[in-house]
């Protein structure tokens, strides 16, 4: 997934417009970049594993009439960058394309490269090699590819280029003598371009130069070390390191919860605290509080709300209700902190491109946030400390943050959140020396005084490691700030009047979008998240539990599920996921013998 942009101009292109085209192409991605523009008669070509701002520093494109870019968040293809080359035809390609494969079974072109966006090219190579029109590509395209596809074709030998979207993540407008096209419509409404539309299910095709020397040149600056996408390889000694037993603690006789959470007591019938102070959750208000609420928000044309979208199963169902029940106008918005996995990424394509939604990705600094989260694991394992585990997710709290951001580029207001109810589980905070709230409602709780008791138990903690006290601290604590403290306007969450069922949730997701699930659980929650299976393993092995038997729990409380079946669930969930435990410590470049046999050595609350 990437920002990706262009103009076109009868004379040379206007400098500060291609930096601002630059900039804000940046927020999408910037762990790799390139660049496609004319000069001395021919194309020059430049690709690169690092940000854009940098490449255009080297390469200094100004005096040509056409530059096409883009600024890249490596979803799929490590080592092969875009632009994707291919003979005459040049891609620049926004989104996944789930499909890729099975395309390339059906082309006689051969496939040269791992990065999906190679299948775009071959389409086009093949559909030209048959004499086929070029009007007719993008509707080949957008029929052929599972995913979003939001791309511009260069096809230099009959000076053409293709502006194609199947959500409407690519948006085209005019200036003085130029056209101008870029993954967002306010990167345009900021240079001052009028006439801006949509692209969204269709596609343009423009006029370019046709270059005297069709001998294009490549030039590939590579000077990453660390490996953003990992590569798995099964390693059945290291999954055997994973320890999974079945505890024998007692658990309450009404939910499933154990003796070893945080605060629990049980009455003479062995029923929980937690539960006698349970309220319902999942009692949503009527639905039509719901619709008499948005009817402000409703207009003619453009844009009326605003989804935060995480790829997980709850945003996913939520924006299916806000297209299909709500019928209301959305942009997704999707906040990338290094830790959404591949597979959520590939959710996020699916529901985006078979709703035709278009899809706002703020990305994080990849590698920044990263090394974050290795220096808190790092002091966490040498000082481990259940109340601590929170930390190792506190890099994603900016979701909320940049919400407001969202809000003022797209000049919508009203936010639709998709969070499940039923999330709550009080052990996070618990094993920190935090009582439960029972009369919190929410999955993340605020308040003044309940966030700086929560700092100060942290603080606490965090004395007995060092190495807590890093370059991380203002970065957590700033995203902390932007969920717990600032105001909160036009925000809504979807659940608080549709109740929230897990069979309907799944079957929808599965049956019409086709979602896809985790190879290594039964469990749809979570999957996208490349943090849980660890964190998960953490509390299992050292308490007995982890937050599907708190979930699990509330599940039964609201009577969705039986104790029994509760029971028979956990025993499935709670066993390790190798293949996102062995994916989350790659990204940190921690060795993974080292980091488990830690976890497997620290004191455990539980008697067997």
């Amino acid at each position: 997934m990437c920002g990706i942009f262009g103009i076109i101009s009868k004379t040379k292109i206007n400098k500060k417009d291609l930096n601002l085209l630059v900039k804000y192409s940046q927020q999408r991605g910037k762990d790799s970049s390139g660049l496609i523009y004319m000069d001395h008669g021919r194309y020059n070509i430049c690709r690169a594993d690092h940000n854009i701002d940098k490449l255009l520093s080297k390469t200094k494109p100004y005096q040509s009439s056409v530059v096409f870019g883009h600024s890249r968040l490596i979803t799929n293809g490590l080592s092969d960058n875009q632009p994707v080359i291919r003979d005459n035809v040049f891609v620049l390609h926004n989104g996944i394309i789930i499909n890729d494969e099975e395309i390339w079974k059906d082309l006689s072109i051969e496939r040269k490269y791992k990065i999906d966006s190679e299948v775009i090219a071959g389409i086009v190579l093949e559909h030209l090699k048959n004499g086929r029109s070029i009007n007719d590509i993008a509707d080949v395209i957008m029929k052929k590819c599972i995913g979003i596809v939001s791309c511009a074709i260069v096809i230099q030998d009959i000076g053409k280029i293709i502006l194609v979207s199947n959500n409407g993540s690519l948006h085209i407008g005019s200036k003085n003598d130029a056209t101008y096209f870029a993954s967002e419509n306010y990167a345009l409404t900021e240079i001052g371009c009028e006439n801006i539309s949509q692209i969204r299910r269709s596609f343009k095709i423009l006029d370019i130069p046709i270059p005297t020397n069709l001998i294009w040149h490549l030039n590939d600056l590579k000077i990453r070390t660390e490996n953003l996408i990992p590569e798995f390889i099964f390693d059945k000694t290291q999954e055997s390191l994973l320890q999974y037993k079945k505890h024998n603690l007692k658990r309450c006789s009404k939910c499933i919860l154990p003796e070893t959470m945080p605060y629990i007591r049980f009455n003479d019938q062995g029923v929980c605290n937690y539960c006698l102070s349970y309220k319902p959750r999942n009692d949503p208000k009527p639905k039509e509080e719901l619709f008499k609420m948005v009817e402000p928000y409703r207009k003619k044309n453009g844009l009326e709300c605003i989804v935060p979208f995480s790829g997980g199963r709850d945003s996913c169902y939520g924006l299916h209700l806000i297209v299909n029940e709500l019928e209301l106008k959305p942009v997704t918005y999707t906040y990338d902190w290094g830790m959404v996995t591949d597979l959520g990424r590939r959710n996020i394509s699916r529901m985006c491109a078979e709703l035709g939604v278009e899809n706002i990705i703020i990305a994080a600094d990849i590698s920044k946030k990263r090394r974050n989260i290795k220096m808190n694991l790092e002091a966490w394992l040498k000082s481990p400390n259940l109340g601590m585990m929170a930390l190792l997710t506190a890099g994603d709290k900016h979701f909320f943050r940049y919400v407001e951001e969202v809000k003022k580029q797209t000049g919508v207001q009203l936010n639709l959140w998709g969070i499940n109810p039923l999330e709550v589980t009080h052990f996070k905070t618990g094993f920190l020396g935090i009582e439960p709230d029972f009369e919190e409602m929410r999955v993340y709780s605020s308040g003044v005084m309940k966030q700086l008791r929560y700092h100060f138990k942290r603080f606490s903690a965090m004395l007995h490691s060092p190495g807590y006290f890093n370059s991380s601290l203002w970065d957590t604590l700033s995203g902390e700030y932007y969920r717990s403290f600032t105001k909160k306007k036009d925000y809504y969450h979807i659940f608080d009047y549709w109740r929230w069922d897990e069979d309907i949730v799944n079957k929808v997701l599965i049956d019409q979008y086709n979602w896809e699930v985790a190879p290594d659980t039964s469990t749809t929650w979570r999957i996208g998240d490349g943090t849980a299976a660890f964190y998960n393993y953490v509390y299992y092995t050292v308490a007995g539990f982890t937050e599907h038997d708190t979930f699990r729990s509330n599940q039964i409380r609201e009577g969705q599920i039986t104790r029994e079946k509760a029971l028979e669930l956990v025993e499935d969930e709670n066993r390790p996921r190798y293949q996102n435990i062995r994916w989350y410590l790659d990204t940190l470049g921690m060795d993974f013998e080292r980091v488990i046999k830690i976890v497997n050595s620290i004191e455990k609350l539980h008697k067997d």
